[in-house]
């Protein structure tokens, strides 16, 4: 047995880590400074969700969700294959857990099931809950009744079987004691009441729509093809979309989930990675079939221990802290020590297969986010050193700057630099450039322009240069950039690059030909996102400057308000809905009494521009 020190760090995030979180669905769960369960939810993509919550004002939010995001301290996830696989995790966790701002699930009621009953001549009925082996054999959940009842109508129509709860024992068919129904007569049922079809041929159809509930029906599907291409042949077309509306329901209900399971009854599953330094592991109890609790937690190990060595105490110290009395384990990894208690497999194929997988999926999750965490603490590790080593830089590129420029058919010309310090954003290094020399369309005049006052200005203030400029463009831009460099006197002492947007090519100086990385590299990501932030910053620059020149022009138009005047109003009163809306005394107060009064006058005259705005 190693030696392991058990100081288990559970994987939890925080709401300042809602950048990194990762895009696939899943269930997220919100936790107070004492480790309380506030809140469990599903979604689509786990980053936009849980990020909706603490991006933007809080006046968006209700007053009970603003009340949580004060208590939030860390967030927990569980990542599943699909979104309806987060639907049931949730309604499990929020059952088990019962935390205090879900409203919804906590009632008890359950997904509807599908049951087989246990008596002579079985009924197919649908249940709100799995009530044990006694009633007879559950198959589901189904999310959605709709589809439930489809499913059943649809088995309905493929085979016969009675709706009556009659007590079709043998003594009461041999006297003909019950009359055959409606059902009868329509075709749905064969009379099993009257005597008038065997215990075996029923029980032969009951036996197929248990392998259909089973979802082993290659050969309903099969049959229903073949009858869907005939009614087509035939021209039959109202029969081919019946039969193929069947298809599609059957083909809707093979999507089983893994989330809850009739088959897996009550057993704990663990996942675990490894790296060198530490063991990620996942656990997840599954109880009546459904899994109620997960957690995943990292641990400390050495470079000599092995994940078949420390499984068996982590095993014992997860069962004993979550007080698991569950007489099955199934992890992906062998137990070296033979367990008296309960037993543990490796399962290969199956429902529990696939709740080993999603366990070490989670476990994985684990991992990235630790190996993310040592990459921005290390600086040498991570896309900067992998763009320092695919640019071949003198030093790691911890401070970039990237410029772009935006213009609409010429007007307006403008600028945009962006700062990034360790591979993220330095909104305060951000600065903006209004073109002064450059006439019309001309991206590599202002590129020129823009670099050479950046670089004059950083050299005149003893400022730090950055370890590599970044050009939105091709050659010419990376040509005028380098021309503004030697201008100032800086181009040996700082990298320059450029990156073109139709293929995402690299254009290095004295290098003719460019560089192409791959898509999936991390350098060339970071390269997109400073260029696409460059880009952001550069257009609402310009939509600014646009705005702010449209509003001057209709303050000028107030007889005796010049383009100097209206710039001082907007200063002053901040936008140009507020001038309008003001009244004549503050107006006075910044441009004397005659302009006030005019300006009061044509916004009387244009009640639009004073107008508060409305939301439908």
């Amino acid at each position: 047995m190693c030696n392991l020190p058990l100081t288990m760090q559970v994987v939890a995030y925080s709401p300042k880590d809602k950048a990194s979180l990762p895009t696939k669905p899943g269930v997220y769960r919100f936790y107070d400074k004492s480790g309380n369960l506030l809140y469990v939810g599903k979604a689509k993509n786990l980053r936009k969700r849980v990020s909706s919550y603490f991006n933007g004002s809080s006046a968006q939010h209700s007053l009970k969700t603003r009340r949580m995001l004060q208590e939030i301290v860390s967030i927990e996830l569980t990542v599943v294959a699909s979104e309806y696989e987060a639907l049931l995790l949730e309604n499990n966790l929020i059952k088990s857990g019962q935390p205090p701002y879900n409203i919804l699930l906590k009632d008890g009621k359950m997904y509807p099931y599908l049951c087989i009953t246990a008596e002579r001549f079985p009924r197919i009925i649908a249940l709100h809950a799995p009530l044990g082996t006694s009633i007879g054999e559950c198959f589901g959940p189904f999310t959605n009744s709709r589809a439930m009842y489809r499913l059943l109508a649809l088995i309905k129509q493929l085979y016969t079987f009675r709706t009556c709860a009659y007590n079709l024992s043998e003594r009461n068919v041999e006297r003909r004691k019950f009359r055959v129904c409606l059902e009868y007569h329509l075709g749905n049922c064969k009379g099993p009441c009257a005597g008038l079809q065997s215990e075996v041929a029923y029980v032969q159809d009951v036996d197929k729509v248990r392998d259909l509930l089973k979802g082993s029906f290659q050969t309903v599907k099969k049959d229903l093809r073949d009858k869907m291409q005939q009614a087509s042949t035939a021209l039959a077309y109202e029969a081919a979309q019946q039969y193929k509306a069947k298809l599609q329901a059957l083909e809707a209900y093979q999507a089983k989930s893994i989330i809850t399971t009739p088959d897996a009854k009550h057993l704990d599953v663990f996942g675990l990675v490894s790296n060198d330094t530490h063991v990620f592991v996942n656990y997840l109890q599954v109880r009546s079939g459904a899994v109620c609790f997960a957690q995943t937690a990292t641990f400390e190990k050495s470079l000599t221990e092995a994940e078949s060595q420390l499984f068996p105490l982590l095993l014992i110290d997860f069962r004993q802290k979550y007080n698991s009395r569950a007489k099955e384990v199934v992890a992906n990894i062998v137990s070296t020590v033979a367990m008296q208690a309960f037993t543990v497999t490796v399962p290969k194929i199956g429902d529990k297969r696939k709740l080993v997988l999603l366990a070490v999926k989670n476990a994985l999750l684990a991992k990235q986010k630790h190996q993310a965490a040592c990459a921005t603490h290390d600086p040498d590790k991570g896309a900067l050193s992998e763009l320092q080593r695919d640019l071949n830089l003198p030093a790691l590129p911890q401070h970039i700057e990237c410029f772009d420029n935006s213009n609409l058919q010429g007007s307006y010309p403008v600028a945009a630099m962006v700062c990034f310090k360790r591979g993220k954003p330095f909104k305060a290094g951000y600065r903006r450039f209004r073109i002064k020399t450059v006439v019309g369309i001309d991206d590599v005049a202002s590129m020129h322009e823009v670099l050479f006052r950046r670089y004059r200005k950083v050299v005149e203030l003893a400022e730090p240069l950055p370890d590599l400029i970044v050009v939105d463009g091709g050659k010419g831009q990376l040509g005028a950039a380098v021309e503004a460099l030697k201008k100032v006197g800086v181009y040996d002492r700082v990298a320059v690059v450029s990156l073109a947007k139709r293929m995402e090519e690299i254009y290095i100086p004295c290098h003719p030909d460019p560089l192409c990385l791959s898509k999936r590299s991390d350098s060339l990501k970071l390269l997109q996102q400073v260029r696409n932030e460059a880009h952001r910053f550069a257009v609402q620059f310009h939509k600014l400057r646009r705005s702010a020149s449209h509003t001057q022009t209709l303050l000028t138009q107030v007889p005796g308000v010049g383009p100097k005047t209206a710039a001082r109003l907007l200063a002053y009163f901040g936008s140009a809905k507020r001038v309008w809306q003001a009244d004549t005394e503050s107006l006075s107060k910044q441009v004397g009494v005659k302009k006030a009064q005019e300006i009061h006058s044509f916004a009387a005259q244009h009640p639009h521009l004073s107008a508060p705005q409305t939301h439908p």
